[in-house]
């Protein structure tokens, strides 16, 4: 695999995205914190939101703006769109987390991959040809991908190691049980929504190729759009007010790193790679948050979650390799037709001269 990413170029998207997977995993673990201090999640998402467009507006004003394309409505509707998927995702991955745990929340991101791999079946973005090799690993592989996941969940085995710290959750709204399967409904629609954003993403990139302007103007539209929930949905004023705390911390992590450098990153890997390639790096961020949360939140670190840790690189690699060996493919077909069409002109000049 290492082969095929250095060789088509595909080596900066590659790191991008597992840095892009290392700040999301961070962000599950941060603010579990917070809300485990008492900030209010729908609060969190509009602050982090706008000070992410404050931090970006001085690249928008002052970078390649000679090379932007001219911003239509069309256009900005296409934006607002985009930063609907982005925002509805976000705050239904916030009440996921805080029902049930970052552990789950990042293991039910890997159905994205089969999300995003039946959207772009539709939209006619990636084909399946069973015979081939390459579309059985790429099917197989999203497949063992999920059930890794889900071996996280349902059987954790016994602990490896244990830690005595711990975060409970503020939010008990039902039995323990029940709160958990409530958190993984909302972790699935955000898990969809994510594929969504990944499939309309590409497609705004092809038609708008400037990444920061696009990234701004999720962000933007986001922070309205969650404005608008959170006053609907947050009542009280305290709520609302900032203290030196957890919560101060939990925003600005999300702000430059979870959103701001995170949006950066995967919004130029899908230009640069496709979406279904940057949406199969989510199994890697399970792994990234089963040790974060064992780390710093206390969560121990059992049999299961390393066994289904393992089968999720598996299906992970079968899902590289199966794309690896289609890119060859395009390689070598573009490399033929390259050379017959230089060789036509000298077929046809030596005819000429005799």
């Amino acid at each position: 695999m290492m082969g095929w990413v250095n060789g088509t170029g595909n080596l900066l998207p590659f790191v991008g995205m597992v840095m892009a997977m290392l700040t999301q995993s961070g962000s599950m673990v941060v603010i579990k914190v917070a809300m485990a201090d008492g900030m209010n999640k729908y609060v969190m998402v509009v602050y982090s939101m706008a000070l992410s467009s404050f931090l970006l507006l001085p690249f928008v004003l002052f970078l390649h703006r000679s090379e932007r394309p001219p911003l239509t409505f069309p256009t900005l509707c296409s934006f607002f769109l985009l930063a609907l998927f982005g925002s509805s995702a976000q705050i239904m991955a916030y009440v996921g987390i805080e029902l049930s745990s970052p552990t789950l929340a990042s293991a039910m991101l890997n159905l994205i991959p089969a999300f995003t791999f039946v959207l772009a079946l539709i939209f006619r973005m990636e084909e399946v040809h069973w015979r081939q090799f390459s579309s059985q690993a790429k099917v197989l592989g999203t497949i063992v991908s999920i059930a890794g996941a889900f071996v996280v969940i349902l059987y954790k085995g016994p602990p490896i190691f244990k830690t005595h710290l711990s975060y409970p959750s503020n939010q008990v709204l039902f039995s323990p049980q029940l709160n958990w399967i409530l958190g993984g409904i909302f972790c699935v629609g955000d898990s969809f929504l994510c594929s969504m954003w990944y499939i309309y993403q590409a497609s705004v990139a092809k038609k708008y190729p400037a990444v920061t302007v696009i990234v701004f103007f999720q962000i933007l539209f986001s922070t309205i759009q969650s404005a608008v929930f959170a006053l609907i949905a947050v009542r009280d004023p305290r709520e609302w007010k900032l203290k030196f705390d957890m919560g101060l911390i939990a925003i600005l992590y999300q702000a430059i790193a979870a959103t701001l450098i995170r949006y950066i990153l995967c919004t130029w890997c899908v230009h640069r790679a496709g979406p279904l390639f940057c949406a199969m790096f989510k199994p890697v961020g399970i792994i990234f948050t089963v040790f974060m949360g064992a780390i710093f939140l206390g969560d121990d670190f059992s049999l299961g979650s390393l066994i289904g840790a393992v089968i999720i690189v598996v299906g992970f690699y079968a899902v590289l390799w199966g794309k690896s060996r289609e890119e060859n493919k395009i390689e070598r077909g573009v490399k033929n037709l390259e050379s017959s069409c230089h060789n036509v002109p000298l077929l046809q000049n030596t005819e000429l001269n005799i």
